[in-house]
């Protein structure tokens, strides 16, 4: 087949969280089954200031909203043996953020990724690529779908172009007030409740949903929370609706890029047959950070977005009573300033136990995956979550809230004897805690442990089997295709 994948950020060239890793190992996988796969992407200030090879095309682009001509340019790069298209236009894409600074979201959005939208339809046939299927991601690009059933109906280039829509995050809606309709030049009949209008604002995720031929999200247990009120954002009427077109696909992580066994960044190499360099990767993070070295010491690890949605809240209350437990812990991330602050404090508290880095570092985010005993993730929902995934492969035993892909991925090893980490449902310091001391006990029996942490090593999580999946969705949303 050929597959477009249409994305705002792709790992390595852009990236502010999991959207980014999907949308570069996917297509990878997908090419491995012999499939012609391109990826299109905006050409970000980031990727001009990074040593990526790339080259501009000789053709120009005319895009044009709501009655203004635009003359873009291409840029061609490659992801492995994957074409990888980015789209040119410093007016909207040559700023230091992907989607605002600090201070909030960039207030032209809707226009940066509307205009987005457009250029990805006009610029495909100049690229004489006529894809199969268009694989959509987020609600950056939602409308493409929107205009291929508008203003693009009749166009006989995309007329057996079948469209998947995958939710990431269906937190992030892409809402905009309603008057943006007429700055993205789209016809006035497409708002209403069974088209870009939510609430009274224009929504291009909810025009992905309505439009597009098939949904798809990142895992089965997430699949069905969303279609409840709990979990669906005020989105899960439209899901339930659109349920026999909605598909769970649990992702994967790329085993070559995340290898113990490989890892540069690590102190020592390691694997499930051959697991003694974990215990040198430990005593090197704990002095890399300062840490008492202690081989006997668990560390609880967590590498992270700060944002209430993955439980930082639980872990605040839980943590007076947590660093009295006999652990390390150490934590990488940065995010919401109410968060930041929060552990800014804990920086110098217990400097032989506790290590706080308020800020992103590939490098030792291997290292604390390597190093690490117990990786947390408490979160209050997860769509798929990949820490969890890197953690198993490099034997950090994740300790998890039960929900969403956490809950299609770790299972208890207190309740299943295949079992390859601890989770609780209860969204609570007390359930937490409650299971801390349950992992903490399994870790004092040495030989128990090692069979766990051996267990985790051996789980595959590749994107193979995920890709194969995604590839029967694709043939489904080719069905009934014009020819």
């Amino acid at each position: 087949m050929n597959i477009l994948l249409v994305a705002s950020e792709v790992a390595p060239f852009a990236k502010t969280g999991g959207l980014a890793d999907v949308a570069g190992a996917l297509p990878q996988a997908l090419a491995r089954l012999g499939h012609d796969v391109r990826i299109f992407m905006p050409y970000y200030h980031r990727i001009s200031e990074k040593p990526f090879a790339t080259e501009r095309l000789k053709l120009t682009v005319e895009v044009e909203m709501a009655g203004i001509k635009r003359s873009v340019g291409l840029c061609q790069g490659r992801l492995g043996e994957i074409p990888v298209y980015f789209l040119d236009y410093p007016e909207f894409f040559q700023r230091q953020g992907l989607y605002g600074t600090a201070a909030g979201d960039y207030p032209d959005n809707a226009q940066r990724f509307g205009f987005f939208c457009r250029a990805v339809l006009e610029a495909l046939p100049q690229l004489d690529f006529r894809p199969d299927v268009l694989h959509l991601n987020d609600w950056q690009t939602g409308l493409i779908p929107v205009l291929l059933r508008s203003e693009r109906a009749a166009d006989p280039f995309y007329a057996r172009t079948g469209t998947v829509m995958t939710i990431h995050n269906l937190g992030y809606q892409g809402l905009f007030p309603a008057e943006t309709l007429s700055e993205l030049g789209l016809d006035p009949s497409l708002f209403h409740m069974e088209g870009l209008e939510y609430h009274g604002q224009l929504s291009f995720l909810k025009g992905g949903l309505f439009f597009s031929d098939l949904i798809t999200t990142v895992s089965p247990s997430y699949c069905r929370e969303i279609q409840t009120p709990k979990f669906g954002h005020g989105f899960d009427g439209i899901l339930r609706k659109r349920r026999r077109e909605l598909v769970g696909i649990l992702n994967g992580i790329d085993c070559q890029q995340w290898n113990p066994a490989q890892d540069e960044a690590l102190h020592s190499p390691y694997s499930a047959a051959e697991p003694a360099g974990k215990a040198q990767n430990k005593l090197a993070l704990q002095q890399q950070l300062g840490l008492a070295r202690d081989s006997h010491l668990p560390i609880l690890a967590m590498v992270t977005r700060l944002a209430t949605q993955k439980g930082l809240d639980i872990l605040e209350t839980a943590w007076p009573q947590l660093i009295r437990r006999p652990l390390q812990f150490v934590l990488l991330g940065d995010g919401e300033e109410k968060h930041m602050a929060f552990f800014r404090r804990l920086q110098d508290r217990h400097p032989e136990l506790v290590s706080i880095t308020l800020s992103f570092d590939d490098t030792l985010a291997r290292r604390i995956y390597a190093g690490s005993d117990l990786f947390l993730m408490p979160s209050h929902y997860e769509p798929c979550g990949l820490g969890q995934l890197i953690a198993l492969r490099y034997g950090a035993i994740p300790l998890v809230r039960r929900t969403g892909g956490l809950a299609d991925t770790v299972f208890d090893a207190d309740k299943n004897p295949q079992g390859n980490g601890f989770a609780f449902a209860a969204p609570t310091a007390k359930a937490l805690l409650k299971t801390l001391d349950r992992a903490l006990k399994r870790y004092h029996d040495h030989d128990d442990w090692t069979r766990l942490v051996q267990r985790a090593m051996a789980e595959d999580f590749s994107w193979e089997q995920s890709a194969r999946r995604y590839v029967e969705v694709y043939h489904r949303a080719q069905e009934g295709k014009g020819e």
